[in-house]
């Protein structure tokens, strides 16, 4: 599947409804950004059942504000809406295979059933 291009006004529907997202944060001025491009690229071709997205953190600057973007690139993975990895720097290859694996292997019952605690510790009852 090839990547796509997300903004502010297409991310939240992208990650909500698709069952896995990976999101690209880079810029066209970042060394690292254009190297891992053919990497994201790639690897993207050989998982059909997952969704590529990148996000251009100069055009989109309001959405690179509101995902803490300090350092790019930096890639997001998401399941079922839940983000489950945000890390800045390029992965290899074989990295960016190990984590797409990891996000496929997790069972998201245990994931939301850990989410909705934390929620419930973290809130106060409004």
């Amino acid at each position: 599947m090839p990547t796509i291009d997300v903004t502010t006004e297409t991310f939240e529907q992208t990650v909500s409804t698709n069952d896995i997202v990976l999101v690209d944060f880079w810029a066209e001025w970042c060394g690292p950004c254009k190297q891992f491009a053919p990497i994201y690229d790639q690897v993207s071709a050989q998982h059909p059942d997952v969704t590529f997205a990148k996000v251009d953190t100069e055009a989109e600057q309001e959405l690179a504000a509101q995902a803490g973007i300090q350092a790019i690139p930096t890639l997001m993975a998401f399941r079922d809406g839940i983000l489950l990895f945000n890390q800045s720097g390029a992965l290899p290859a074989k990295q960016l295979e190990q984590l797409i694996g990891q996000v496929k292997e997790l069972d998201m019952d245990e994931v939301k059933a850990k989410v909705a605690e934390q929620q419930a510790e973290g809130q106060p009852s409004e």
